[in-house]
């Protein structure tokens, strides 16, 4: 874990690479939550005996559902002591390289990518990739993009 003070010091942390972090359970009963949070109830997801019956395994987790993970996942892996708000800005070529099935652990490991300091916040560029247990590697790559906005004391 990288556990710094402020948001300025990513930047002593270019190139460095945090993790692997800890395991992240995605039971059937996570991708079926999600299914019904999103209207995405394609059988893939859903029927475990026609995806066992068709391609020979379980279930797969909704890409986007390994792609939320992130930020916790992240969160586990990148501490900073002193800031306002995180935000989640946006993502950078994310590829959804290998399935992630019913009954899988996931984990992220990053790399702390690009970092710059604007006057009221730190954008900083992550290279992600989420691995599973039964995998060498990664099934999901991504550039994560956050902004750590500095603490105001005058915020409500």
């Amino acid at each position: 874990m990288l556990e710094i003070s402020t948001p300025e010091q990513l930047l002593r942390h270019v190139g460095k690479t945090v993790g692997p972090g800890r395991w992240v359970d995605i039971p059937q009963s996570r991708i079926d939550a999600f299914a019904h949070a999103t209207d995405d109830r394609q059988w893939i997801h859903l029927d475990a005996e026609r995806t066992q019956t068709e391609l020979g395994h379980a279930p797969v987790a909704h890409g986007y559902l390994t792609l939320s993970m992130l930020a916790v996942m992240m969160y586990d892996l990148v501490r900073i002591e002193t800031v306002g708000r995180i935000v989640n800005y946006g993502m950078n070529k994310v590829r959804f390289i290998a399935p992630v099935l019913a009954g899988d652990r996931v984990r992220a490991e990053v790399t702390v990518g690009r970092v710059t300091c604007e006057e009221k916040f730190v954008r900083a560029i992550f290279d992600v990739s989420i691995f599973v247990e039964r995998l060498e590697k990664p099934v999901m790559i991504a550039q994560s993009i956050i902004l750590y906005f500095n603490e105001d004391k005058s915020d409500p």
